[in-house]
């Protein structure tokens, strides 16, 4: 397995059969093997998670498939104004919150498989309700379990609503109460400075609530010392060890799984 951290919430995840992408905006995106299936997601609609630059990709890599949130609308008209290419719209689906769909590793236009045949050779992919926008992914590929959490986290700030806190509180604790104890081989979670002394609040949370073996912190704004920052907490000394330093865009993590 070979992970690249490309920007904010945008890594690659290339495996033996097949290339995940999550949440691609902007950023140098890594020459992957054309002859693999190319699965492309996007959590949700926001400007830093989501660019119709991504349906270019069609014209380098045929055998490809974009998984979107439902809250993005992709009808005719929509991708006529955007000017989506016509080769990536055979390639496009959309999947909502609580949605659990098998995806075919291989050639051809995207499509849905729900066969057992299906799910022992394609790509399992469920999901989560985001706190925020869209959905969190789980994917189920090569034996491995991959979270990418998108905009699903603890997003308390200071200065808020008694009530705003306890709705917040409520709808993230009842989410990742989904996949308690629940194991993931990978997980991409936010850590986000913007929540100043709450930035942990979140990420710890998931750490506790899952058996993860290994943590890539995301949505940083590029403030990379926020990692060390959570890492040297006396609160995450059972875990730290499972959480990835990155240093700088286009790093390169091969992880011993």
């Amino acid at each position: 397995m070979k992970i690249t951290y490309i920007h904010h919430s945008c890594f690659s995840v290339e495996m033996e059969n097949a290339v995940m992408l999550f949440d691609y905006f902007k950023g140098n995106l890594p020459s992957f093997d054309s002859r693999k299936h190319i699965f492309v997601f996007v959590s949700h609609k926001h400007q830093d998670h989501f660019d119709t630059v991504i349906f270019d990709l069609a014209k380098t890599y045929p055998h490809i498939t974009f998984l979107l949130s439902d809250d993005i609308r992709m009808n005719e008209a929509y991708m006529d104004r955007k000017r989506i290419p016509e080769i990536s719209r055979p390639h496009i689906l959309s999947i909502g919150k609580n949605e659990s769909v098998t995806l075919p590793v291989g050639k051809g236009s995207a499509k849905k498989e729900d066969s057992a045949d299906a799910k022992d050779s394609g790509l399992l992919v469920e999901t989560l309700a985001s706190t925020d926008e869209g959905v969190a992914f789980i994917i189920t590929c090569d034996n491995k379990v991959i979270y990418h959490a998108g905009d699903l986290n603890w997003w308390s700030w200071n200065g808020e609503t008694q009530e705003e806190y306890t709705d917040m509180t409520n709808r993230f604790q009842r989410e990742i109460a989904k996949i308690k104890g629940r194991e993931f081989d990978i997980a991409f979670v936010p850590l986000d400075p913007r929540q100043e002394d709450r930035f942990w609040w979140g990420f710890d949370y998931f750490m506790r609530a899952t058996q993860t073996k290994i943590a890539f912190p995301m949505h940083f704004w590029k403030d990379y010392s926020i990692i060390s920052k959570l890492k040297n907490m006396e609160r995450t000394k059972e875990y730290f060890d499972k959480v990835v330093d990155i240093k700088e865009e286009g790093q390169i993590f091969y992880p011993l799984i």
